[in-house]
C-alpha cells in the first residue's frame, strides 16, 4: 500500500502509480507550486533553506522533471541540439566539447546526435531531437544533405547554425574554416620542399569543404606551373580505415606522386598507415599534410604537418554564434570564416634526391 502522511496527520493514498507532480511536492513541503517550479529551474530567487527542503522532498518522492512539458508551457527551452556527421572523428569530439563548454556556461544543456554521414539517419535524428523542443541547432550536415528536407523537419523559422559544410539555398548562419586558403598553404609548403608530383587525397568532391580545399590545392599548383593530374585526385570517406585501404591508388599508374595534401588529419593518418604497410616511409620517402590539427597529430609517427583549426575553439565559437542568433532572431544570416595556420612537423619532409 502506497501512503503518505499530510501535514495535518491524515493519511492520503497515492492512486496506483500516478506520477509525482509539482503540487505533491509543494503540499508536502508547505510551499507554493511556483516555489517548487523555481527550484526545478535553478532560479536564485529561492531561499537557501527552502531550496534544500524542496530538493530533499524531490529526492524522497523520486520526482522526475518533465522538461519537454515545461518548455511547451514557457514557450522556451534550455537545450540546444548539436548534430555532427562523424562522431568517430576526433575533430568532432573536440568540437563538441567546445560547444558544450560554451553552452553550459550560459545555462544550456547540449543534446548530441550523430548521423554517420547518412542523410536518412540525419532526418531521423533531427526528428527525434525536435521532440525535446531545443531552442536551436548546430548542424554539421551529412554528405548529400538536402536543404528542403532539412527545412521540413526543422521548420522554416528554426535557429540553425551550419558548421563546416555549406548547403545550397540555405539561409541559416554558417561557420567554416578557411578551407581554400589552408589547402593552398599546405600545397605551397610541399612545393617549397621540392615536391612537384603532389596528390590530393581523401574526402568527396561533392562536399563543400572538400571542394574548397581542392580549389586551394589547384590554385597553388597553377601558380607554380604544375599540372593537376586527375589520377591523383583520390576520393575516400574522411576516415582512417578507408584512407588506408585506398592508398594503393596513388601508385597504380607509371607516374607516381611523392607527396599528398590530405583532406583532413584522420585521412592523413590513415594514408601514413597505408604507406607504412607498403614499405614507404611517411616523412622520408613520401610527404604528407593534414587539416584540423587534432590532438593525435602531434604525436603521430612521424608527427603530422597540418593546418591548425583549433576544434575546441571552433566549438565555442559555434555556440557563441548560435546564442547571438537567439538574442537577435531578425538579424541577417551570418557567414563566418575562421582562419587556419600551417603547423610544420616531420611528415612533410623535403623530396628525396
Amino acid at each position: 500500500m502506497n501512503e503518505k502522511i499530510s501535514n495535518t496527520g491524515k493519511s492520503t493514498r497515492r492512486q496506483g502509480k500516478r506520477a509525482v507532480t509539482v503540487t505533491d511536492i509543494a503540499q508536502a513541503v508547505g510551499v507554493s507550486r511556483a516555489t517548487v517550479s523555481l527550484v526545478l529551474r535553478g532560479s536564485p530567487l529561492v531561499n537557501v533553506d527552502t531550496r534544500a527542503k524542496v530538493e530533499a522532498e524531490l529526492r524522497r518522492q523520486r520526482y522526475v522533471y518533465n522538461r519537454t512539458a515545461a518548455n511547451l508551457r514557457r514557450q522556451t527551452s534550455s537545450s540546444i541540439a548539436l548534430v555532427i556527421n562523424d562522431l568517430s572523428n576526433p575533430f568532432f569530439a573536440e568540437f563538441a566539447s567546445g560547444v558544450d563548454e560554451a553552452l553550459g556556461a550560459k545555462g544550456y544543456v547540449t543534446l548530441l546526435g550523430s548521423t554517420a554521414e547518412s542523410p536518412e539517419r540525419q532526418q531521423a535524428v533531427l526528428s527525434t531531437l525536435m521532440e525535446h523542443t531545443p531552442t536551436g541547432f548546430i548542424l554539421s550536415p551529412a554528405e548529400g544533405s538536402d536543404t528542403q528536407a532539412l527545412r521540413q523537419v526543422l521548420g522554416a523559422h528554426a535557429n540553425v547554425l551550419l558548421f563546416n559544410r555549406e548547403l545550397e539555398g540555405a539561409e541559416w548562419d554558417y561557420l567554416t574554416m578557411d578551407n581554400q586558403r589552408g589547402a593552398y598553404m599546405a600545397t605551397r609548403h610541399l612545393i617549397e620542399r621540392g615536391h612537384r608530383d603532389i596528390a590530393f587525397f581523401g574526402g568527396h568532391a561533392a562536399s563543400s569543404s572538400c571542394h574548397q580545399r581542392r580549389l586551394g590545392y589547384e590554385q597553388a599548383l597553377d601558380e607554380a606551373g604544375l599540372p593537376v593530374r586527375l589520377q591523383w585526385l583520390i576520393e575516400s570517406a574522411p576516415n582512417r580505415l578507408e584512407a588506408a585501404e585506398r592508398t594503393g591508388e596513388l601508385f597504380a599508374a607509371k607516374e607516381q606522386p611523392s607527396a599528398a595534401v590530405c583532406y583532413n588529419d584522420t585521412v592523413a593518418l590513415g594514408l601514413m598507415l597505408g604507406l607504412t604497410s607498403r614499405g614507404i616511409r611517411p616523412g622520408g620517402d613520401f610527404a604528407v599534410t593534414g587539416f584540423d590539427d587534432i590532438s593525435e597529430a602531434s604525436v603521430a609517427v612521424p608527427p603530422l604537418t597540418t593546418l591548425t583549426a583549433d576544434p575546441r575553439a571552433r566549438g565555442r565559437q559555434a555556440a557563441t554564434l548560435l546564442l547571438q542568433r537567439l538574442a537577435e532572431p531578425d538579424a541577417p544570416p551570418m557567414r563566418v570564416v575562421a582562419p587556419v595556420q600551417l603547423r610544420i612537423r616531420e611528415s612533410s619532409a623535403a623530396r628525396p634526391t
